[in-house]
Parts: structure tokens; sequence; C-alpha cells
């Protein structure tokens, strides 16, 4: 196992809880915290064997991590997130993670859109694994037929939910627009399109590249 530990502030999210299974499978010492744990995700991760601090507390950082993740969950004044400015512990969002440790050199397909995201994502993931493709996969909620949120396949497509979320406190664009997607199933954009009015005019169009990307 690696020597290098991550920590995960508010790793009780879905989203959060599956970037830390795919850390310990990877190999690193994974660590989190949270406001409240509450099933499914607290059973998930400590079935995974990764402790979970409650509530937020500097103290979780101590002794200092490699890096930390902030959910985007986190605000300033957060006790934890505050101890890793004024610390300057490495920090990153859970977008900028998973591109750099499990996107990089996949295929990646993303599934995004206002409603259907998880469904479609599962059943993607299993269309690939059933046709022996050993898919990588991330879905936003325990797919019944896996069991888990998440997998890491030895094939060359990774299939990920991609949210239109805020990444982080510190980039409030949306998640999807650091997958980089090779091929995207675009479910529905009518309160996505709703939502991007607050968003300024410039920003409105970086969002659509990412939608329209694909193949050809």
């Amino acid at each position: 196992m690696s020597e290098k530990r991550i920590h995960l502030i508010g790793i009780c999210g879905t989203a959060m809880a599956s970037l830390a299974g795919m850390l310990r499978q990877r190999g690193f010492r994974v660590s989190g915290s949270d406001a409240a744990a509450y099933p499914p995700m607290s059973d998930f991760l400590a079935e995974l064997g990764i402790p979970v601090a409650q509530p937020f507390d500097a103290r979780n950082l101590q002794p200092a991590p490699d890096l930390v993740v902030i959910g985007n969950a986190i605000s300033r004044g957060n006790s934890e997130l505050e101890y890793v400015l004024d610390q300057r512990i490495p920090f990153c969002s859970l977008p900028q993670l998973l591109h750099q440790e499990f996107l990089r050199g996949k295929e990646v397909l993303v599934i995004a859109g206002t409603h259907g995201k998880t469904t479609t994502t599962s059943m993607l993931a299993w269309i690939f694994h059933t046709a022996g493709l050993q898919p990588s996969f991330l879905i936003g909620g325990i797919a019944e037929n896996f069991g888990s949120s998440f997998h890491l396949g030895q094939g060359k497509h990774f299939i990920i939910e991609g949210d239109e979320y805020d990444t982080a406190f510190f980039d409030k664009g949306p998640k999807f627009l650091h997958y980089f997607p090779d091929a995207v199933i675009l479910s529905d954009v009518v309160v996505v399109t709703h939502s991007l009015g607050n968003l300024p005019q410039q920003r409105r169009w970086d969002v659509i590249p990412v939608v329209c990307a694909g193949p050809g």
C-alpha cells in the first residue's frame, strides 16, 4: 500500500465515498470526515475499511495528510477547510483527482443531463460489463447489479456520471468540465439550461463544447 495519505472532507457524499473506495483500491491510505454519517454510504465506507471522523474538526487532519480532497458541499468557515488553508496543506477537488488518477489514458464516456443520469450510467456500465469489455465506472448511487457505485476494470473504457453541480468552493464550474469525455450521453437539458441562466455569458458557452464533445 502507498505511504501517501489522502483525506476527504465531506466523504459521505455518494461520489466522494466512491472516490475514497477507488483510492483505497489503488493503494492509497484513505481517511475522511463528515458532519454525520448515515446509511447507505456509512455502511459502504465501513465495508471498505475507510475510517470516517464525525463531526468536522481540525484535529482530524493531524498529522497532516499528503493531500486533501474538498467536497463540493464544503464552504469557507468549515473548521477542517480553514485548517487546510492555514497550514497550506495541498488540496484539490473530486473531479481534479478523478481525472488525474483514473480518467487519464482511458476512453471516457460521460452521462450528463438533468434526469436519469444514475440509471443510464448503471445501464451502460452493465452493458459494457456483460459484453466482456471490463469497464471502469463511477455511478451516483449503489447499482444493484454490481453491489457497488464504482469499479476499476482492466478495459479501456471509463463510464462516469457527470453532473452540472459546482466542483468545489474554489471552482464554481460544473464537475463534468473536468472529465474531458470522448463521448457523451445527454439525457435532458431543460432544467440544466435554466440553471445556466445564473452563470456569466462566457461561462455558459464553456459548457456547450463539453456537452457536444464526441468522436464525430
